[in-house]
């Protein structure tokens, strides 16, 4: 018997129609979809395509706590083996993904279980980063600049490390990351530079000058850009 086809489907930072024509035909056309479930039942990559789902449709909830960063971890090992079960009877499963399955996403863990068992397809999605600078109006990079991608939980002398060798950086994961992050910003001299938006493209985007953000309401999706300071003259315009 063949065995169905896993898809890791990226759906974008939040607005429905950022996701791809190929990301929706996948999503149409597939009788399981699986998708992460946090804390007290929530469901954000659902959310996001809850209006495309057919009522026909198997959905498995993959529970994963809030916190979890371990990529070795017992609640991914379940995960994957409830999706093995549909895989082995034939039936194609698509795992809904925040912005991109390859980017910080939680299919990448599912990824790396099932990859060598079944045949997978990666549908790649807008990232957090590409929406965040968008929503904020301002370009991340030009020419030549050395552009980073860090995540807040870093160690304040990591973060400090890094950002002094990049041109351009975003820092993702804030939460209550946020004060040491707004420090090692203010010790750069960055802190002028840094713009703040949180759940950026959805229904509940917000912008917020980074001198006034309070720093109890900072959620974990939320993302700090530092734009490139490269400036054209006459002759590169």
């Amino acid at each position: 018997m063949q065995t169905g086809k896993l898809y890791g489907l990226g759906l974008g930072p939040g607005d429905p129609e950022l996701l791809t024509l190929k990301a929706f035909r996948v999503l149409r056309s597939v009788p399981v979809v699986a998708y992460p479930m946090s804390d007290g039942g929530k469901c954000l990559a659902r959310s996001i395509v809850a209006e495309y789902l057919l009522p026909e449709q198997i959905e498995v909830p993959m529970y994963f706590p809030f916190k979890l960063e371990q990529s070795s971890h017992p609640y991914y090992d379940k995960a994957a083996e409830m999706l093995a079960e549909h895989l082995q009877a034939g039936r194609d499963v698509a795992v809904l993904c925040e912005g991109d399955p390859f980017f910080y996403g939680t299919f990448m863990y599912i990824f790396n279980r099932l990859v060598d068992r079944f045949p997978t397809e990666v549908v790649p999605g807008i990232s957090s980063v590409m929406a965040s600078a968008a929503a904020l109006g301002t370009p991340l990079t030009y020419r030549n600049d050395v552009f980073m991608v860090l995540s807040g939980i870093l160690p304040a002398e990591v973060l400090a490390e890094k950002l002094a060798v990049a041109h351009a950086a975003v820092i993702l994961k804030m939460g209550r990351n946020f004060p040491k992050v707004y420090g090692v910003l203010k010790q750069l001299g960055l802190d002028k530079r840094a713009r703040y938006i949180e759940r950026a493209t959805s229904a509940q985007q917000r912008i917020v000058p980074i001198d006034q953000v309070d720093p109890a309401t900072v959620p974990y999706f939320s993302i700090i850009v530092i734009p490139s300071q490269w400036q054209p003259n006459e002759t590169e315009i």
